[in-house]
């Protein structure tokens, strides 16, 4: 229930922020409205407000939104009301109209990162684990536990800084040059990652978040997990795996990751009593490669990571040009993804549909609204960048319509309008189709 309560109100808020962007345009620019409606098809609730008698409706499939506008090209339009046409409206008032969806989607961001950095984020220190073997990070040197000040000259304050950076410099296949805290220089050689890179979330590049060691007590069981029906508790401290002695948590978890499907045993301690256990680790598919998984969670001491947080807060004026600065980077950062996507460069994999989104938004709130309300500017920064994609039946679309309209000084003809309706229904049912294909294989690995 949370992840659906969190789904609908990330569409919602996005569909409506969105829409509102065109209606408040069009309402400037002299346009009548003739319907404002939240998601597709019957009509579930409906109610004419205003002096145009604006049609404000919720529809039965709530995946996006419209606003309906008076056109004499789907219609007969009165003679009195004929100059508040959207046809009727100069060019440059229809792009105007077309680019406030987006623009209202960015200036959501905007805002949302603004409070959030008034307010204060939480966040990680860009300190990295162990780098796993034969990753570019260890080929460079670094080392459990070093702490990365910048990349490339560019100064990064938090791990999430750091993964976007390195991320930008692998789509690339460059060579970052990392400087640590302790004064050492270390160059990473990206150039050789394959194009599903982005899949292992870091792994490839051997760059990870810090993990101090933890003691290896089981603190949480799923479940139905195999771990719960092995008997495991609790509390329970693991001794050892096949005879080998675990010293500390990573240890037990990197046993169980290279035994999927395998039958093992456990050397159990609870209180001062010792017990085997046998079970055998599910089989997870993690990008390409088959992993063990029994379904526990380590005893956590907070205390632990205080060293490892850090905070992002300004002055309300710095906040806001901080927000600006980070909605124009992750705005350019997804633009260039996608184009990477196009060109093969990275995998079509990391690609979202509506169900992952459901996923990430109720993992977000069952972190906090400070994780939810981050996640909301972050999609609503996508919707806007996807939304501005020259594709016709998208704004970006007809916006290129306009700028060819523009150039040629008279509207493009309703045949090459169709034949393009025809293209990017093509074009977009193709990206649909991509993206729950993506979903359901995540939900088979998962």
């Amino acid at each position: 229930m949370t992840t659906l309560l969190a789904f609908l109100v990330v569409i919602f808020v996005l569909v409506i922020v969105h829409e509102y962007g065109h209606y408040l345009a069009a309402r400037l620019s002299g346009v009548k409205v003739l319907r404002f409606s939240v998601g597709f098809g019957k009509p579930l609730f409906s109610k004419s407000m205003g002096r145009d008698g604006t049609e404000w409706t919720i529809s039965a499939l709530p995946l996006g939104g419209y606003v309906k506008m008076l056109d004499e090209r789907e219609g007969d339009v009165d003679s009195s009301e004929a100059h508040r046409a959207f046809n009727r409206a100069t060019v440059w008032r229809r792009m105007a109209i077309v680019v406030a969806g987006p623009l209202a989607n960015f200036l959501l961001a905007i805002v949302v990162f603004w409070g959030l950095l008034i307010h204060g984020i939480p966040a990680i220190k860009p300190v990295i684990g162990e780098p796993g073997k034969g990753t570019p990070a260890a080929m460079a040197g670094l080392r459990d536990g070093d702490e990365v000040v910048s990349v490339d000259g560019n100064h990064v304050r938090t791990f999430a800084d750091l993964r976007l950076a390195l991320t930008e410099a692998a789509a690339k296949k460059s060579r970052p040059v990392l400087d640590l805290a302790n004064g050492e220089t270390h160059e990473l050689d990206l150039s050789g990652l394959t194009a599903s890179y982005l899949e292992g979330d870091g792994k490839a590049m051997g760059v990870q978040p810090y993990m101090p060691p933890l003691p290896p007590v089981v603190g949480q069981l799923e479940p139905g997990s195999v771990a719960e029906k092995a008997g495991l508790k609790p509390g329970d401290r693991i001794l050892a795996v096949d005879g080998q002695a675990i010293a500390q948590w990573q240890d037990f978890a990197q046993q169980v990751r290279g035994r999927p499907g395998v039958e093992t045993e456990l050397l159990v301690e609870t209180g001062a009593e010792r017990r085997a256990v046998r079970l055998t680790p599910a089989i997870l598919n993690e990008a390409g490669t088959q992993i063990g998984r029994v379904g526990i969670r380590p005893r956590i001491d907070p205390a632990l990571f205080e060293s490892l947080q850090t905070e992002e807060r300004y002055a309300p004026l710095q906040a806001l040009g901080q927000a600006a600065e980070k909605t124009w980077d992750t705005s350019i950062f997804s633009l260039k993804m996608l184009g990477r996507m196009a060109l093969g460069q990275v995998s079509w994999r990391n690609l979202s549909g509506p169900v992952s989104i459901a996923d990430y938004a109720g993992q977000s709130a069952q972190q906090g609204w400070l994780s939810f309300v981050g996640f909301l500017a972050v999609i609503s920064i996508g919707l806007g960048v996807i939304n501005l994609l020259p594709i016709p039946l998208l704004d970006g679309g007809h916006l290129m319509y306009y700028f060819v309209e523009v150039f040629r000084g008279r509207p493009v003809s309703e045949r090459i309008m169709e034949l393009g309706a025809r293209v990017g229904m093509a074009i977009i049912g193709a990206l649909i189709f991509l993206a729950l294909y993506n979903d359901v294989l995540r939900l088979l690995n998962q």
